[in-house]
């Protein structure tokens, strides 16, 4: 499945190759998560947070034969899963470099968004603390973000009341094509527009490279 231009910074890649739009030729691996599901973030870590594994098999042995795309996955039965997703979002607008360092620190910080922890929270308030976390990251400011996400208490000018914030279309835009390839349950894996059942959450290291060797050719 292809990826927008405005997503391009969901697609995983080094800073030498950052500027490569990629190649027809390449398999594409697409990985769908939910910022707020332990299973999502127990796949992020093995495939983005352990760096060895990161940088010399997914962008060394596999850089010219494979893409792989973080593809998020909203899932409505978590409320806050909407807010979170949405603030990626914003960074991924003002900053598509730092999308997975920031993807990074809301799986490590996702029990702080977990229903639990923001039920009394107003939705602003929720997105003052993802705006705050993103501005940790060097180069993404934190009023910008916060402003792709606030929502105003007052009505548009045309006395909209249900307008959304900054980012609402981009996560109609991607909502909208998981729903087409039938994306439910996260973490789900796809690999050249098939879904792999096969592939598990707790896989370490060694099976993901065992099964990349038979996959990706």
């Amino acid at each position: 499945m292809s990826l927008a231009p405005k997503f391009a910074g969901q697609k995983l890649s080094s800073k030498e190759s950052s500027s490569s739009s990629g190649s027809a030729s390449k398999h594409t691996l697409e990985i769908y998560l939910d910022y707020v599901c332990p299973f999502s973030a127990k796949i992020f870590n093995t495939i983005y947070n352990d760096a060895s594994f990161r940088n010399d098999v997914l962008l060394g042995q596999y850089a010219d034969k494979l893409d792989v795309i973080f593809r998020q996955q909203i899932q409505p039965w978590h409320p806050s899963s909407t807010l979170v997703h949405e603030s990626a979002y914003a960074v991924l607008r003002l900053s598509p470099s730092s999308f997975y360092a920031y993807s990074a620190l809301l799986f490590a910080h996702q029990r702080s968004f977990f229903d639990v922890s923001v039920v009394n929270e107003t939705r602003n308030q929720t997105y003052r603390r993802l705006a705050a976390l993103a501005g940790t990251l060097d180069g993404v400011d934190e009023e910008a973000v916060y402003k792709l996400l606030e929502i105003s208490d007052k009505p548009g000018e045309d006395g909209a009341l249900n307008s959304g914030n900054g980012v609402t279309d981009d996560v109609k835009v991607q909502v909208r094509a998981n729903r087409r390839v039938g994306t439910h349950v996260t973490p789900t894996v796809v690999l050249d527009g098939i879904e792999k059942g096969e592939v598990s959450s707790g896989w370490t290291r060694e099976q993901w490279v065992e099964w990349l060797g038979k996959n990706v050719v």
